[in-house]
């Protein structure tokens, strides 16, 4: 008993413990592995997959081909790209006098206006058109710069000039824009009725998607809902509209934040020349052991890995769960990302699980096992 008592308090004993560790520790490090591993395409990423879930693929392959060839927002998405962007809260940080943009409407070229001089029914003028460089005839006055006025300057300005050539000592004048046709703003992308329009006076974000019809709601061919889920529009704006010095900038605003009364704040005056785009709603696709394959709008701006599968009703039981991935092109390169799924949700890991981005694919083959 003494020379077992010697082995195990002696170096023999410790180098055995150094030992036993290093292989534990291997061991799981082994059965853990990556989480998450990323690899450009070198292998079939959907080895595993039934025949019926290759067609599936392929029809999405096809889908997304022809939405890109389609698109007819190529040139606005082409602008985003190299437009400098701003949340609201920074627009109006950084251009503080537009909260007050759309207070008073200022009368622009072709605008129809309605013009009454109180007490002299000579000088009433039902309907006179705006030029288009701003100006318009009026009795006794003869030509009168109006744009670029609101409605009260415009008052002020006649009742002067009458003064100054003592035709009118004290005119009452009113002026009203009877027809809106100086000033426009366009909506485009997932509307009902996407267009231009004419701008009014004290008009937000909220009227140029109700002049445009609301949201579109139609489906394409393979079911999936064009828009109402998009999560973010934007207002692309000219600053300096008409100047040499006219730059255009582009507003990110919640778009579901604002729908939903969570973020009126995003509701800002829309300004002459503005485009208001709603891009169509984003989809990921699963295909393979999942109880409800198929596409997935974007309900939220981030998705992770395990939402998306729960989305898609959770996994099968014959599902290879740690062999799941997900095709992603990125800058060109089709990349495949290898996630233990199991490894995230059993082992607390949900701060690895991997967020699901726009047009992925996701991948579960059949286990064998």
């Amino acid at each position: 008993m003494a020379s077992y008592s010697r082995i195990f308090k002696g170096p023999v004993w410790r180098l055995l413990w150094a030992a036993a560790c290093l292989i534990l520790l291997l061991a799981c490090s082994t059965l853990d592995g990556e989480v998450v591993k990323v690899t450009e395409v070198s292998k079939n990423p959907f080895e595993g997959l039934k025949r019926d879930d290759m067609a599936k693929i392929e029809e999405i392959k096809k889908s997304l081909t022809q939405t890109q060839k389609d698109s007819g927002d190529a040139a606005v998405t082409g602008l985003l790209a190299k437009t400098p962007s701003f949340t609201v809260a920074e627009y109006l940080a950084k251009y503080p006098d537009s909260r007050d943009l759309g207070e008073d409407y200022r009368i622009g070229g072709y605008d129809v206006l309605s013009i009454t001089v109180y007490e002299e029914k000579d000088l009433t003028i039902e309907s006179i058109r705006v030029s288009a460089d701003g100006f318009i005839s009026f009795p006794l006055i003869g030509r009168l710069r109006v744009a670029d006025l609101t409605t009260s300057e415009a008052e002020k300005l006649i009742a002067k000039k009458l003064a100054e050539g003592d035709y009118l000592l004290d005119a009452h004048v009113s002026v009203m824009v009877s027809k809106y046709e100086g000033r426009k703003f366009s909506v485009l992308g997932a509307v009902k009725n996407p267009g231009n329009y004419p701008l009014q006076a004290k008009e937000r974000v909220l009227d140029g998607i109700s002049k445009a019809s609301g949201l579109a709601t139609e489906s394409d061919n393979q079911g999936r809902i064009l828009a109402g889920e998009a999560q973010t529009a934007m207002v692309i704006r000219t600053l300096n509209p008409g100047l040499p010095n006219a730059t255009k900038i582009v507003i990110q605003i919640d778009l579901q934040g604002l729908l939903k009364g969570r973020d009126q704040f995003a509701n800002i005056y829309m300004a002459d020349q503005d485009v208001l785009y709603i891009p169509k709603a984003d989809f990921f696709y699963i295909i393979g052991e999942v109880k409800n394959p198929g596409s997935y709008a974007f309900t939220k701006k981030d998705i992770t890995i395990v939402e998306a599968i729960s989305m898609a009703g959770g996994f099968t039981r014959i599902a290879a769960r740690n062999q799941t991935r997900i095709v992603r092109i990125e800058d060109g390169v089709e990349k495949i990302l290898d996630v233990k799924v199991d490894a995230i949700t059993k082992a607390g890991k949900m701060i690895q699980a991997v967020s699901i981005r726009p047009n992925d694919l996701i991948v579960v083959p059949e286990s064998f096992f």
